[in-house]
């Protein structure tokens, strides 16, 4: 053991252990939800980014010896490359705006770097965590900043998690564009269309959400470093906002700018709100997309059976042969859990007061959660779910002419009080409207297998006039 001190007195800290006393205090103070901040590696990375940024900055200004210096930025770079990710281990939900994320920080990078320059872990007159490690900043502008470059990153890879997949539900629009199927409004029948059409809407929705995140994702491009603790930019050079910026760019290859406002930029959390919203979107759509694909593959055959989804694990304990939509259904879970963080993020976030948020622990906490938990879902319905696909044809082409709905299709050909009494009567008998409108003599066979393909019962048509020799029929106009 080594002994440690801080403004509570001495504590006994492991000499294996890279973090410190203000670490393990925080440790005793927040058994809260037994994860880690080493959980979400990419606040570690940005926070590592952040250090080594302030270092070079500090040692352009003369601040801050290059021998120390030299010595910070390589323990920020073995950091940044996932060594000593098990020595952050504050709760990731904590009291105090994220001193003690900030101070388990400054306590490994501390500890690193001594050892590098040859000293034992604890020798902070060589090598303080506070005075080097922190210098220029507070936990008020690092803790928000590294919010924001985490959430850079992991909406990055949310993004891409996305684009595979939509890329598979546009493939499956590609292999299912002539199965025709029978559309639905409100449940009930509507009019024909194309189940290529269907999952082209899955692909496009997904596509407009990846654009909403883009945009949201620009909002936390401003970052409030050089704030130190209200804005006021106190105990921090002059130069030195514009400095880190510089090295953050270079460091995180993201296009990061200094807020205008610092003071402004310390308290308001209302980029966080704006992302989690658009967090939120995408997960009530993508839960949407699951209801449709549970509803259709529904049965298999006291359902809708139309498609049927990849038999992944069995069903049921006690009924043999039942298998269900469990991928579909996790990912509903994790649009509901997403829905929740949103909830918690408003919250945190009008709960601040005067120059300071207190709460963004929770803020980080649940955007991490909702960014990876989404991109594993979006990962997990593409692999275990829409690649395996398939439609059962025959089914969907049954239902089409067995429904009622399709009297709306057969409207311009056959004209509305014929149209109304094949509906009135394949309703009362059960029977198709197809089987009624060849019974009645209303169109002949060749004509009707011309009205009844996909590409003109799915899309803008001219009128036809209806040809009883059997040929296509032709524009009226």
């Amino acid at each position: 053991m080594r002994t440690e001190h801080d403004l509570l007195g001495e504590r006994e800290v492991s000499l294996e252990a890279y973090y410190g006393v203000h670490t393990l205090r925080a440790v005793e103070n927040f058994p809260i939800s037994g994860i880690a901040i080493s959980a979400y590696p990419e606040l570690i990375g940005a926070l590592a980014a952040i250090k080594q940024a302030a270092a070079l900055s500090n040692m352009e200004l003369g601040l801050l010896d290059q021998r120390r210096g030299r010595a910070i930025v390589a323990a920020c770079e073995e950091l940044r490359a996932g060594r000593l990710h098990d020595q952050f281990v504050v709760d990731v939900i904590q009291g105090g705006a994220g001193t003690s994320t900030n101070m388990n920080a400054n306590e490994v990078i501390a500890n690193r770097a001594l050892e590098l320059l040859g000293h034992v872990r604890g020798e902070y007159a060589s090598l303080h965590p506070n005075e080097h490690v922190n210098m220029s900043q507070s936990t008020n502008d690092v803790y928000p900043t590294a919010l924001k470059i985490a959430t850079s990153h992991g909406l990055q890879n949310l993004v891409m998690a996305m684009d595979v997949l939509r890329l598979a539900f546009a493939r499956k629009a590609e292999e299912f564009k002539d199965v025709l199927k029978m559309g639905r409004t409100q449940l009930q029948d509507a009019v024909p269309m194309t189940l290529g059409q269907e999952f082209n809407t899955y692909a496009v929705m997904i596509g407009e959400d990846q654009d909403r995140l883009r945009e949201a994702g620009l909002l936390i491009h401003e970052i409030n470093m050089g704030a130190t603790a209200i804005g006021t930019g106190i105990n921090a050079h002059p130069d030195y906002a514009r400095l880190v910026c510089r090295y953050l760019n270079a460091i995180t290859g993201l296009p990061l700018v200094t807020a205008p406002d610092l003071v402004e930029a310390t308290q308001d959390c209302g980029a966080f709100v704006q992302i989690s919203g658009v967090l939120k979107r995408v997960a009530v759509k993508i839960s949407k997309i699951c209801n449709d694909l549970r509803l259709l593959s529904s049965g298999p055959r006291a359902g809708f059976g139309e498609i049927n989804l990849p038999a992944v694990q069995a069903g049921s304990s006690i009924m043999p042969g039942k298998v269900n939509p469990v991928i579909p259904e996790v990912v509903n879970q994790v649009a509901f859990e997403v829905i929740g963080n949103d909830i918690t993020v408003t919250m945190a976030a009008e709960a601040g007061q005067l120059q300071l948020n207190a709460f963004e622990p929770i803020i980080a906490h649940s955007l991490f959660k909702s960014i990876s938990h989404l991109a594993q879902a979006c990962l997990t319905l593409e692999r275990s779910c829409v690649a395996g696909i398939t439609a059962n044809r025959e089914r969907l082409r049954a239902d089409v002419e067995n429904s009622i709905g399709l009297v709306t299709a057969l409207n311009p050909y056959i004209g509305y009080a014929a149209a109304t009494a094949v509906a009135v009567e394949a309703h009362a008998s059960g029977r198709g409207v197809a089987e009624l409108v060849r019974e009645r003599g209303l169109l002949t066979e060749a004509t009707l297998a011309a009205i009844l393909k996909p590409e003109m019962l799915t899309q803008p048509q001219s009128l036809a006039a209806v040809d009883h020799d059997g040929r296509q029929p032709q524009p009226i106009c």
